[in-house]
């Protein structure tokens, strides 16, 4: 089969645009408004974008708490979701009023910053600390902005759990971290394997 995304006539009970752009990590995005309120967001529009220098991005449909906290302080962290704190995670994503703290609806411990000004969870195997770098609302083809924010920030500073270290690795087994599926469907990277890259040999 084949559709247009513009008429969205694909047929299906639910649109598969998500379940084929996947998995996808989960961003657990924690920031501080200027008026001291907390927010900690879950974002499946999340990635590494580069290693050189180390820099994250996250995507938000609309200006949300996350956007208007960063764009007041240009600064963020981004937890990393292991499967133990799925159902934790999934509390953090209800639409709740600005000013209600996430890290206290969702029993978890909020940690502070130590490069920025923005919180981290503390049950997290692993948490990066991220200074805004850009802010960008994408355009559509047809030039109209898309409503949608893409936030791109530097990390400065990553918070290890050493107990979820092996072999000076971090441990996928052990952190098993949560991925987005489309639908409600979720993963996690317990179960995984190695593949090295090709060599060109005498090419």
């Amino acid at each position: 089969m084949f559709y247009e995304t513009a008429g969205n006539a694909h047929g299906l009970a639910h649109d598969p645009f998500k379940a084929i752009v996947s998995p996808r990590p989960i961003g657990w995005i924690g920031s501080r408004g200027r008026d001291g309120s907390v927010n900690l967001a879950p974002y499946s529009y999340f990635n590494a974008i580069s290693d050189s220098p180390k820099m994250v991005m996250f995507s938000s449909s609309g200006r949300k708490d996350s956007v208007r906290n960063v764009e007041e302080t240009g600064v963020f962290t981004t937890s990393l979701v292991g499967r133990e704190l799925a159902e934790r995670m999934n509390v953090t994503s209800a639409p709740v009023p600005y000013d209600i703290n996430e890290f206290e609806l969702a029993g978890l411990t909020m940690m502070q910053g130590r490069m920025v000004d923005a919180p981290f969870v503390g049950e997290a195997h692993a948490a990066l600390e991220c200074r805004v770098i850009d802010i960008i609302e994408p355009r559509t083809v047809d030039g109209t902005p898309s409503g949608n924010f893409m936030v791109i920030g530097q990390v400065l500073g990553i918070h290890l759990d050493e107990k979820a270290i092996a072999e000076g690795r971090l441990d996928m087994k052990a952190v098993a971290p949560l991925a987005r599926l489309g639908y409600l469907d979720y993963a996690d990277a317990a179960e995984t394997f190695e593949m090295a890259r090709p060599s060109l040999g005498g090419r």
